[in-house]
């Protein structure tokens, strides 16, 4: 049976602007974007199923209109689910850098996932991604800043968290604490 791409309207009820959460583990970027930022609807994306119905049923009891979790490959969804040009950014945090060499093919950002994101961006729209592995950043910053449809943009600043919720994801939380660097990049879709 055929897949039919999401209609953003009928799927959050509203016509506001979509973002993905690429990776979402937990959950805990999706949550605290979609209280901070109402007039915008997260999806966040997760390839293992227990932890993605564990970050739905979170979004659930707090009672969060804008904020969805979809389990599965992020590169099948995006394949099959996302209409081109929908979505106005893509955050990608803490990838799994896949440390074996046998294993670097499985990591997310290739040729292929850059061509995915640049295809459902709307254009002007912008990927976020961080990592606290300074040579997959060197690959994803490679990737990226080579890319014929994006241009590169200055990082974020870091600042200083207010408690020990308000990080981007559980990872940037964990990582920060132990005095470990985070690399950051953003990139705008320009074609």
């Amino acid at each position: 049976m055929p897949v039919e791409p999401l209609d953003w309207g009928e799927f959050f009820g509203n016509d506001q602007p979509v973002e993905l959460d690429i990776g979402c583990g937990r959950g805990l970027f999706t949550w605290h974007a979609s209280e901070a930022h109402p007039g915008i609807n997260y999806l966040g994306l997760e390839l293992d199923y227990k932890t993605a119905r564990r970050a739905a049923g979170k979004l659930f009891k707090r009672e969060i209109p804008n904020a969805r979790i979809i389990a599965g490959d992020a590169r099948e969804i995006l394949a099959k689910l996302i209409v081109p040009e929908s979505v106005q950014a893509a955050h990608v945090y803490f990838p799994d850098p896949w440390w074996k060499k046998k294993h670097k093919r499985r990591r997310l950002f290739t040729d292929d996932f850059a061509d995915q994101v640049a295809e459902v961006l709307e254009p002007g729209g912008v990927l976020h991604s961080w990592t606290d592995v300074e040579d997959y950043f060197e690959v994803i910053s490679s990737l990226m800043d080579h890319h014929p449809r994006f241009e590169t943009l200055p990082p974020p600043a870091e600042r200083t968290p207010e408690d020990d919720l308000d990080y981007q994801t559980s990872f940037e939380r964990k990582k920060r604490k132990a005095g470990e660097t985070i690399y950051r990049g953003r990139w705008k879709k320009v074609r």
